[in-house]
């Protein structure tokens, strides 16, 4: 399936009647198995990926280019479409989580999540 395909399929599970279930694998072996038990797609875990590789879940501990890496290998490891966890966008600005999306999407993610969590205990929420 091309990414455009993937795309498309990931879409449609959002425009349907009814839930679907997206299971979050945290490598490629595990985006094998969940791909082998029957789901129709899959969504990246940044905790998930950040315990197997012995770190706390949090941009201090996670860098963009590991996360990407990681969605890659398994985006390559399945013929499902992926969306992927992508922590606050590595960066303030909307200019950092375009960028962030804009690199998601040329390793051929179906979709992607920006958290608004900020990290600063002061201002937890970014403003809209």
């Amino acid at each position: 399936m091309t990414r455009e395909q993937k795309y498309k399929a990931f879409k449609e599970l959002h425009e349907r009647t009814g839930t679907f279930v997206i299971p979050n694998p945290w490598n490629a072996g595990t985006s094998k198995i969940l791909t082998a038990l029957g789901f129709e797609a899959l969504a990246t875990t940044s905790a998930g990926y950040a315990f197997s590789i012995g770190q706390e879940d949090s941009t201090a501990n996670l860098t963009r280019d590991g996360i990407l890496q990681n969605a890659k290998e398994i985006v390559e490891a399945t013929h499902l479409p992926v969306s992927a966890d992508l922590q606050n966008g590595f960066g303030q600005s909307p200019e950092s989580c375009s960028e962030t999306i804009r690199l998601a999407s040329a390793i051929g993610l179906a979709g992607g999540s920006i958290e608004d969590a900020t990290g600063d205990p002061g201002a937890p929420i970014y403003d809209f």
